[in-house]
């Protein structure tokens, strides 16, 4: 496996929801959601806090795990999130 500097994400919306995603820059990613400049699952549900599910993986790597976080139920999402540190942007 190559490493690299891209992570994948959770974000906790206003709503309670969960968005997943990916990013080479987390914090700014998370910044450009808050702005409203993110995906639009976002701009419509105002994101809260970010949490990192893994980080110093490929983009090929990033999204196949992408792929996996949004394939599990919201119930999982939940307990993975509650697994997870808080993000803090440096």
């Amino acid at each position: 496996m190559a490493a690299g500097n891209w992570c994948v994400y959770l974000i906790l919306c206003a709503d309670h929801s969960l968005y997943c995603g990916i990013s080479n820059r987390p914090a700014r990613r998370f910044s450009d959601h808050a702005a409203g400049k993110g995906a639009k699952y976002t701009r419509l549900r105002k994101p809260v806090s970010m949490r990192l599910v893994a980080r110093n993986l490929s983009k090929s790597e990033a999204l196949k795990q992408e792929c996996t976080v949004k394939q599990l139920s919201a119930e999982r999402k939940r307990s993975l999130w509650a697994t997870l540190p808080e993000f803090e942007a440096v």
